[in-house]
């Protein structure tokens, strides 16, 4: 060893070095430092004046020269990078020191044209440190005790370090008062904190920390005691636990004390594989006792694999001893027994197999009883050679035959015959052969412990690689990393769902879980809505409460989840509604209030002003608008007369929000009555998803803090350009990177460098992506794989390299929009940029940066598709809307039904006088109607559903169509009908009279004089009127039937008999549900209301199916074109988990309300 200063000459620079007889990787170097060292840095070098030296290796250590330990960089890098020439130094520094006294290194790889040589140097300062060795008995142990006057802190630490072939025992325990103990714990290989209340109860686990503790290497330990919570630190890896506060002291207990560190010599042995195996000779020790004994050790995290195989005396005869789906399986010719289960725990196993005079027995685990027994007819004894762990690849001599998967694993304490098999002989092939192995040590990994699994991903593992199962978790990826949700109401809307319950996750991939609020997406603005448990109106009596009554109220929603959801969106309301009758409210103009609520985070602080007024006021809305019932006063309530009264309003200052509780006080008097009512949480807007730059110059950028994603990073954001190419996004360090680029109109690159060589994700698109239109970019890295998603194209993942992983160490500012170097800039809009689940707020730097403009207008190009039915999209600053005037359909995306219930006496007239009276059902003039003074055709349309067996203009009698028609014209005209999908049909109609301007439409009953100039028959069926429903009726670019529904007042029309709005022509009216989404937890309340389910029997009905439609014309010019189509209903189906088209990310599970489903429904039609 030397000092940390440069390499003397004579160790590295100096003539010489080392380089072995054969140059192959079962050489390896040995240092013995004399005594237990620090070691901080190792350098290397070439052999002297040669084409020798090494290009990576390995580093162990050990305290005894024995069971050693491989050095991994940052817990699974495992080589080190060697060096280029014979001269040159390269030194690397331990990111974490290594304490032991021997060292060795192990060549993997050298110069081709040369031979393994080094010199090699080591840095480090001597170690000490005081041991104790403990047995295990409970007869003593080493106690600590404070001393009577010593000051009691609120802070304790005890730390220690530990090493124990044994995977159970007692390391601490500390007592508190009243019987409370806590103790940590050893339990198959893992640490365990403890409860207990006194010495007969079972304890309760509060915390597991670390894995494979026994493996006979130093473990470091700290307890760090903070009033109530203890920091408990196994190795690295630190977890914070409440404890109660009654522990005082602590005490620790443990086995005989020595003050010093005997170590029992265990020699493992460690099956790489795929090419490992041991090969030992067997025959002298079948030979001189007539049978077969072996017995070993294993240890693994595989699931199958071969431990043993020998052949028998008889003609082809194999004995094989193997695990089958963690099953440990003893399969002699092709008779097979299992033994033991659950073996592949990462825990050792103790295997022993006899025959002896014709009894066979294997024994598992021995101390828990698990074996087998069985007389075979045949002898069972080894025919020369035993194979452990797999099968030699050359061997052409059949004698080893492997059917089944390699062993990966560690084994120990082999014996044959009852003697124990020295590997240290193996090792120096003194004795048998072997392949592949690392001898003297076991190389096992918990590579679930600390698992890398994220957001309650359950970890499992192989002997090389870890596998997370996110079912249930609301979160996808190789290790559960990124959000299957999404983060507001308003991305569902840009989704294309429509209202309906949905789960949102409020950050993404960040920590707070997914939680389940109703999207109203109904009105002009999205509202998410949190519920709490009193939303009804309650009602207040003297009788039953005391001087004050107070009410708290929880949200479907936890904290952190509540907060975030108030603070991202742009506007939040919440009702506050008090009504009362000689009951006073907040004591206005200058009293103590009476009443107060609580709001805001945590347990919400006190308000006294009430719903519709304004912070700090102690006024209720009344007051603020100067209309109280007394002007004295600034609340109706503070009046207190005995007239019912009401002081309500919204509360609307986020800060305050949502209502946590309510304290209401004058109620208490005689004749005092009141009621109250808190409605849930309404939010609208997301701050997030709109938040957007437009970068109009290729060498304009952002410029943030640097990105820290040092083993799991993800990013997600939205653009669209007219570009062809551009980088989005970079981060730099001194040698790793972080890009994300079009680099060419169809494809997006995702790239990086994390110390291993640069690697890149590619997606390509079939269309291009310079088409103005956003596109959406999701990019993703962690310790398995490296993905990348473009809109809704498969993911394009690319697996970490098998070696392992680096950090992502980046130290440069992260540039959006550009490069440091200004090339190859991004022009366009970047809209709803997020690193690991935090938003970087674009608009707020772009307004101070030259070259980028906040926000990014024409959302229509890429949204518009979603308004339907002759919907027109309209732009907004943050986001779009669509525009139904054009449309006989409504709703947020024009997609809603508007249907209505006609009674027989139901009639809707609309009258059409003058254009711009015609305007006010649509945004635009009915040019359709009166670009020409001859009409040459009109187009009606409807959809109806009716049992009623009488029909004016069609009829449809037993599947038969008849038509009664009039000659009302003297002139051609054609007339085009069709019925559901039936063939249209045309006929030829005359006419001496010429077309002007449609004067009126009838739908239902048509009445008095609008009847006088029918021929009888039609006149007749016109008085009967219609009895059914009615939905989405439009006469060229008119609705009169929406008209009639949700404008009476302000649109030509005259409505005589019941008519109500209804969702009788709705697709889905027999589920009230259909048109919610319901977006669940995968795996969780499958039996709740799921999505856009359409359950309705399709039932013909006999008999006459009829509709009127009554259109009077001036100067006696009739004509229609009446198209039909049929609207397909299914029968009764439950459909369970089915993925929207909508998006693959968000699946949605599709089920009917079965309560709601009518057993026969008429068939509907749409004309």
């Amino acid at each position: 060893t030397s000092s940390p200063a440069a390499p003397s000459s004579q160790n590295l620079t100096g003539a010489g070095g080392w380089s072995p007889l054969t140059s192959d990787r079962y050489q390896w170097l040995e240092v013995d430092l004399g005594e237990r060292t620090k070691i901080t840095a190792v350098a290397t070098q070439g052999r002297y004046g040669s084409s020798d030296w090494l290009t990576s290796y390995l580093l162990m250590f050990s305290d005894t020269g024995h069971n050693w330990k491989q050095y991994r960089q940052e817990d699974s890098i495992g080589s080190f990078p060697g060096n280029s020439n014979a001269d040159s130094v390269v030194q690397y520094k331990l990111q974490q020191p290594a304490v032991a006294r021997f060292l060795r290194l192990i060549p993997l790889d050298w110069n081709p044209s040369g031979r393994i040589g080094l010199r090699l140097e080591t840095y480090g300062c001597p170690y000490t440190s005081d041991v104790v060795s403990l047995d295990g008995s409970s007869s003593s142990s080493l106690v600590y005790r404070l001393s009577p006057g010593t000051r009691r802190t609120p802070r304790d630490v005890v730390s220690l370090k530990f090493k124990t072939v044994r995977n159970s025992g007692s390391l601490l325990h500390a007592e508190g008062d009243g019987g409370l103990s806590l103790s940590l714990e050893l339990e198959r290989g893992k640490l365990q904190l403890l409860l207990r209340r006194g010495s007969s109860s079972e304890p309760r686990r509060l915390a597991s920390l670390g894995s494979l503790l026994d493996d006979q290497h130093w473990h470091h330990l700290a307890v760090e005691r903070r009033s109530s919570h203890l920091n408990l630190t196994v190795d690295k890896h630190t977890e914070r636990v409440q404890i109660p506060a009654e522990f005082s002291h602590w005490e620790i207990r443990q086995g005989n004390v020595t003050f010093s560190c005997v170590e029992p010599v265990s020699v493992a042995v460690t099956f790489p594989g795929p090419q490992s195996f041991l090969q030992l000779p067997g025959a002298s020790a079948s030979s001189s006792s007539g049978g077969v004994s072996v017995g070993f050790q294993f240890r693994t995290w595989n699931k199958a694999g071969l431990l043993l195989t020998f052949g028998l005396p008889q003609e082809g005869g194999v004995v094989w001893l193997y695990l089958n789906e963690a099953r440990l399986r003893l399969q002699i010719h092709k008779l097979w027994s299992d033994i033991s289960s659950a073996l592949n725990d990462g825990q050792w196993h103790s295997v022993e197999l006899n025959s002896r005079r014709g009894r066979l027995s294997i024994t598992v685990d021995k101390e828990e009883g698990g074996g087998a027994h069985a007389s075979p007819t045949f002898p069972v004894a080894i025919q020369s050679q035993l194979f452990f762990g797999g099968c030699p690849a050359e061997d052409d001599g059949q004698e080893c035959r492997n059917p089944f998967n390699v062993f990966q694993g560690c084994m120990r304490l082999l014996t044959l015959d009852n003697q124990d098999v020295d590997l240290i002989m193996v090792q120096q092939k003194e004795l048998g052969t072997f392949s592949n192995l690392q001898i003297d040590m076991c190389g096992i990994i918990d590579r679930c412990s600390p698992s890398r699994c994220e957001h309650g991903g359950r970890c499992s593992q192989s002997w090389i690689a870890f596998h997370c199962n996110c079912s249930d978790s609301g979160y996808s990826g190789a290790t559960c990393h990124s959000s299957v949700y999404e983060q507001s109401c308003e991305a569902y809307k840009h989704n294309g769902n429509t209202s309906g319950h949905f789960y949102i996750d409020v950050d993404g991939s960040g920590p707070i879980r997914p939680q389940l609020v109703y999207c109203n997406m109904t009105e002009e603005n999205t509202w998410m809505v949190i519920q709490h448990n009193n939303t009804e109106a309650t009602r207040l009596r003297p009788s039953s409460l005391g001087n004050q009554h107070s009410v708290h109220f929880d949200y479907a929603t936890e904290e952190e989840q509540l907060s975030v959801a108030i603070s991202q969106s742009e506007h939040c309301e919440q009702e506050l509604s008090y009504q009362c009758r000689r009951s006073r409210l907040l004591n206005t103009p200058e009293g103590s209030p009476f009443s107060w609520w609580l709001g805001g985070p945590g347990a919400g602080r006190v308000q006294t002003y009430w719903g519709g007024a304004q912070p700090g006021s102690q006024q209720c809305a009344c007051g603020l608008q100067g209309d109280c019932v007394d002007p004295q006063h600034y609340c109706n309530c503070d009046a207190d007369r005995m007239e019912w009264t009401e002081d309500s309003g919204l509360l609307t200052h986020k800060e305050s929000l949502p209502v946590r509780s309510l304290v209401l006080g004058d109620i208490q008097r005689p004749g005092s009555e009141a009621a109250y009512r808190v409605g849930p949480l309404r939010c609208h807007g997301d701050k997030n998803f709109w938040n957007a730059a437009f970068f109009d110059k290729e060498t304009s950028y952002l410029h943030f803090p640097t990105f820290h994603g040092e083993l799991s990073a993800d990013i997600s954001f939205l653009f669209k350009t007219t570009a062809s190419s551009g980088v989005f996004l970079e981060n730099l360090g001194i040698k790793d990177f972080i890009r994300i680029e079009l680099s060419s109109s169809t494809q997006v690159v995702f790239s990086f460098d994390v110390g291993n060589g640069p690697l890149e994700v590619r997606v390509e698109s079939s269309v291009p992506l310079d088409d103005n239109r956003w596109h959406r970019v999701r990019a993703e890295r962690n310790v398995k794989e490296a993905s990348l998603r473009l809109d809704d194209l498969p993911a394009a993942t690319q697996e970490a390299p098998a070696d392992g992983h680096f950090h992502l160490q980046l130290n440069s500012q992260l540039f959006i929009g550009g490069t440091a170097s200004r090339q190859k800039g991004f022009r366009g809009c970047i809209r709803s940029l997020q690193l690991n689940g935090v938003t970087l707020d674009l608009e707020e730097r772009a307004r101070i940066t030259p070259g980028v403009r906040p926000g990014c207008p024409g959302h229509c190009s890429s949204y518009g598709s979603f308004c339907q039915n002759r919907g027109r999209c309209v732009e907004r600053v943050n986001g779009f809307h669509c525009d139904c005037g054009l449309s006989a359909y409504t709703g947020v995306f024009c997609n809603t039904e508007v249907s209505a219930s006609f009674k027989s006496g139901t009639s809707v007239s609309y009258t059409f006088k003058e254009p711009y009276e015609l305007s006010r059902n649509s945004s635009a003039l009915p040019s359709s109607i009166y670009s020409d003074t001859t009409l040459r055709g009109e187009n009606v349309s409807l959809s109806f559903r009716t049992s009623q067996k009488h029909l004016a203009l069609l009829i449809n009698k037993h599947g038969e169509q008849a038509f009664i028609l009039k000659e009302l014209v003297s002139h051609h005209c054609l007339f085009l009908l069709q019925v559901d999908q039936n063939p249209r049909e045309d006929f030829n109609l005359t006419s001496d009279g010429e077309f002007n301007a449609v004067k009126s439409l009838v739908l239902g009953k048509v009445h008095g004089e609008s009847s006088d100039d029918l021929d009888p028959d039609l006149a007749r069926l016109g008085s009967l009127g219609f009895t059914g429903c009615l939905s989405v009726v439009s006469f060229n670019s008119i609705s009169p039937l929406k008209a009639a529904l949700l404008h009476p007042d302000t649109s030509p029309v005259i409505i005589t008999g019941p008519l109500a709005r209804s969702n009788c022509g709705s697709s889905a009216s027999a589920n009230p549900y259909a048109a919610e989404n319901t977006h669940h937890l995968s795996g969780r309340r499958r039996e709740g209301p799921l999505v856009n389910a359409i359950r309705t029997d399709s039932a013909l009905i006999g008999g006459l199916i009829a509709v009127v439609i009554f259109v009077v014309v001036t100067g006696l010019a009739i004509t229609a074109r009446f198209l039909y189509r049929r609207k397909e209903t299914y029968r009764n189906q439950e459909v369970k988990g089915v993925n929207q088209d909508d998006s693959p990310d968000f699946p949605f599970n599709n089920q009917a309300d079965p309560q709601n489903a009518s057993s026969e429904n008429p068939k509907e039609y749409f004309i």
